[in-house]
């Protein structure tokens, strides 16, 4: 195999990412762009808010299958795809490729890369890659939420715990070597804690002077 295909497993996994499921069920549901309501978010938090839950469960599985399904497909057949030859190791290949799904749902291409936060998105790439890290973060960000009613401090807390509970999971080593290193899902929940950090920053300038609004119930808009 060539770099060629790889490269392009990574372009397709970053235009399954890209499928905004939230701006479909907005326009489906009410033909509205959610964007324009709510928190102006295209996540599932703000499905609830807009359209309530039986818009946002099949949108939040979505949003995670989205991330699962490039992860998955890495982890189980680029290594005996032989990608090696193709100018870098499997879990390298693995990284860009699930890096890439989070990327696509938080930078769009089908909404002018306005996307979400990528939050569920990155969940179902690590239900792949480290499901008991994934665990591990899911734990943070269930116990924030129902103690604070936050849950952008939720997903916040999440994403920055998730390369601790990764490292506890999966030893921290890069698997192709056998040494401490960051290709592979610890490399990933690195970077996937600092674009979610980011992506959550003005999540956080509400947090800190106190205008940030509490998960409740859905809103008329």
């Amino acid at each position: 195999m060539t770099w060629i295909a790889p490269v392009g497993i990574v372009l397709l996994a970053y235009l399954v990412g890209s499928i905004p499921a939230s701006y479909i069920a907005g326009r489906l549901a009410r033909g509205i762009d959610l964007r324009d309501h709510g928190s102006g978010n295209l996540g599932a938090t703000n499905v609830v808010r807009v359209l309530g839950w039986a818009w946002a469960i099949p949108t939040a599985l979505f949003d995670i299958a989205k991330g699962f399904a490039p992860a998955w497909f890495a982890t189980s057949l680029l290594g005996i795809a032989g990608v090696e030859s193709g100018g870098g190791t499997p879990e390298a290949w693995t990284l860009a490729i699930g890096l890439a799904a989070v990327l696509g749902h938080v930078f769009s291409i089908w909404v002018g890369f306005r996307g979400g936060k990528g939050i569920a998105t990155a969940l179902g790439v690590f239900l792949a890659l480290s499901p008991l890290g994934v665990g591990g973060a899911a734990l943070v960000w269930v116990a924030l939420v129902l103690t604070t009613r936050y849950v952008s401090a939720g997903s916040i807390s999440a994403v920055v715990s998730l390369p601790f509970f990764v490292y506890w999971a999966e030893g921290g080593f890069d698997p192709a070597t056998g040494a401490p290193g960051l290709i592979g899902p610890l490399g990933l929940a690195v970077l996937v804690a600092v674009l979610g950090t980011w992506a959550h920053r003005a999540n956080i300038g509400r947090l800190l002077n106190g205008t940030e609004n509490r998960f409740s119930k859905r809103k008329a808009t």
